[in-house]
């Protein structure tokens, strides 16, 4: 009982902040037009033209997503090894000399920078810059994802065992054959099933990107919301469903195998 009482302590300021009012939803003027939209999803639209432009446009879905997390693994692979501290000859001796520390923070900073605007935020500015279509929508993906990789790779590579890279810098190895032969082999399973998870986050990412004009499946179901067409929505949200069910799948079996 305490702790529910503490939960509402807590969450009421915030409700109120956010100005949550579900009641809203109950209110004559917001039930009408909800039950009229909801009345022309059925039965969905199934024809082969319409289904046609819905299967090129979930293969975009899935290129933009792959494009932009392939750009982002591109960034954040030099990126997360520059701030492995595993890896730094320096430290070795224990504290890391001046300037490697230095370029450690700044790679951390830049991180963090990508990692903390949303790709939907990119996806605006890129809109503005390269106009309508998928470009913007890889370009978001690729910055935003690049934080994420980066950071999660340095924190897997600097948590797992580094004696054997250790060894290595010790006996004259350089930086890239320490972290070939002595990081990724104890790390490389759990590398690639985050980087397999990153990818099916980046789908559902390039799908929500569409309604900003990036293209793929989101710009398709904008356009039919903004037409009320209702049957066209509910097929749309049935392939980004079965989409997502489907790459949920995928990722569980890669990791099963990686596993």
């Amino acid at each position: 009982m305490f702790w529910l009482l503490a939960a509402a302590a807590v969450l009421w300021p915030l409700l109120v902040l956010a100005e949550f009012r579900p009641w809203t939803l109950l209110a004559p003027d917001s039930v009408r037009p909800a039950l009229r939209f909801l009345a022309d999803f059925l039965p969905p639209r199934l024809d082969g033209e319409f289904l046609g432009l819905v299967a090129r446009e979930t293969w975009r879905t899935i290129a933009i997503a792959t494009a932009g997390l392939a750009l982002a693994w591109l960034v954040a692979v030099p990126l997360a090894l520059l701030s492995v501290r595993a890896l730094s000859i320096s430290g070795l001796a224990g504290r890391m000399a001046a300037m490697p520390a230095l370029l450690r923070a700044i790679v951390r900073a830049v991180l963090v920078v990508l990692r903390s605007v949303p790709e939907l935020i990119w996806a605006l500015v890129f809109v503005r810059v390269v106009g309508l279509g998928p470009t913007a929508g890889v370009l978001a993906i690729a910055l935003t994802y690049a934080g994420m990789l980066g950071k999660v790779y340095g924190e897997i590579l600097d948590s797992g065992d580094a004696q054997a890279s250790t060894a290595l810098l010790r006996n004259g190895a350089g930086r890239l054959q320490a972290f070939f032969y002595g990081l990724l082999p104890a790390s490389a399973a759990e590398l690639t099933s985050y980087t397999v998870y990153r990818w099916e986050c980046a789908i559902r990412s390039s799908a929500v990107l569409g309604f900003v004009g990036a293209g793929g499946l989101g710009q398709q179901m904008d356009n039919s919301m903004k037409m009320f067409n209702g049957s066209e929505v509910c097929t749309l949200l049935a392939v980004f469903v079965i989409l997502v069910a489907l790459t949920d799948r995928l990722s569980a079996v890669l990791r099963r195998a990686l596993g």
